[in-house]
């Protein structure tokens, strides 16, 4: 294995991630919550806002006898965990909860929750992606090529970027489309570009699932208006941001091109914004509650700033919702 040349990065990641010993799929270990901090481990008020809009979906199917929730990209199960915590007991003793993960069962998981590789087929309900994207594996070009990496990270140029990848580029994200004009590759052909052609492909299947409902992905995203020059690849290990090391030993992710993955009647818009229709408030509490239950007042202080984070500008605030309804009508967050 160690021998092995370079390959392209779609190949790279893959093996990386989800392989044998791939860093998603390794028995054992803290999971992904030891790694990296999202808006699921930041606070409870997250799982709190995707059950009030679970509640919405809800509302929208008529309340039948049964409703879905699929949380694709479900980790350790700590969002679905939250999710039906939140719910009313009469809505909860309704949901059918998936989590969708290439890893095994967790231990200690709650028995409600199924355990699946794939989500099931006829969704009604809602299904959730959060910071799942940006591990969907994908190829990266540069100057109009592919870029090839071997295991301990070193890049070399591929071939030419070609078919469906070169006309994704073309249309997504023109400036990174064009192919070095010299063999030596001293001509810049728009510099650096992750194809997200695969996410859009996964995405799509992924909705496709859902009979009536709801779609929604979360992520790190930009947009074809911003695309940034030199691409976002990066890893994580440990709570810090490392190299993007394809060997197994860390995280390897990119941001997501989501308005590529929208499909028709899609929104897009920024975590910020869904979690304040959400009811999600980072406003302090009103000073008088200090004295009359300081308690109380206490735990609104804390409730606030966890709030603020989870909006913040620069941070977890600018992430995007994709959101995707299905047969039903828009969410109107």
């Amino acid at each position: 294995m160690e021998h092995e040349g370079p390959v392209r990065w779609r190949t790279a990641m893959e093996r990386a991630l989800y392989g044998p010993d791939g860093f998603y799929v390794r028995p054992g270990g803290p999971g992904p919550a030891g790694h990296f901090r999202t808006s699921v481990h930041a606070s409870p008020l997250y799982a709190r806002a995707v059950a009030r809009l679970l509640l919405w979906v809800d509302g929208e199917l008529g309340r039948q006898e049964e409703l879905d929730l699929v949380d694709v990209g479900a980790g350790r199960g700590e969002l679905l965990a939250g999710v039906l915590a939140a719910l009313p007991p009469e809505t909860a003793a309704r949901v059918r909860p998936y989590g969708v993960e290439r890893a095994g069962r967790p231990a200690g998981l709650d028995g409600r929750i199924r355990w699946v590789s794939e989500p099931p087929r006829g969704i009604r309900g809602l299904l959730f992606a959060n910071e799942w994207l940006d591990n969907v594996p994908l190829d990266l070009a540069e100057d109009g090529r592919y870029v090839e990496v071997a295991r301990d990270g070193t890049e070399r140029p591929g071939g030419p970027v070609d078919g469906p990848d070169r006309d994704w580029l073309e249309r997504w994200w023109p400036e990174a489309g064009a192919e070095s004009g010299g063999e030596s590759g001293e001509e810049s052909g728009g510099g650096r570009a992750e194809i997200g052609r695969p996410r859009d492909e996964a995405w799509a299947a992924a909705v496709a699932t859902v009979e009536r409902g709801l779609a929604v992905a979360v992520d790190y995203a930009h947009t074809r208006e911003a695309r940034p020059p030199f691409g976002t690849l990066t890893g994580f290990r440990a709570g810090r941001e490392t190299a993007p090391v394809p060997d197994g030993s860390c995280d390897v992710t990119a941001h997501v091109a989501l308005d590529a993955c929208a499909g028709p009647g899609a929104v897009l818009l920024t975590q910020r914004d869904a979690l304040t229709a959400l009811g999600v408030s980072g406003a302090r509490p009103p000073l008088a509650l200090a004295s009359t239950d300081p308690a109380a007042y206490v735990r609104a202080l804390s409730g606030a700033g966890e709030a603020a984070e989870l909006t913040a500008r620069g941070g977890l605030g600018d992430f995007g919702w994709l959101v995707q309804p299905v047969g039903v009508g828009p969410w109107p967050g």
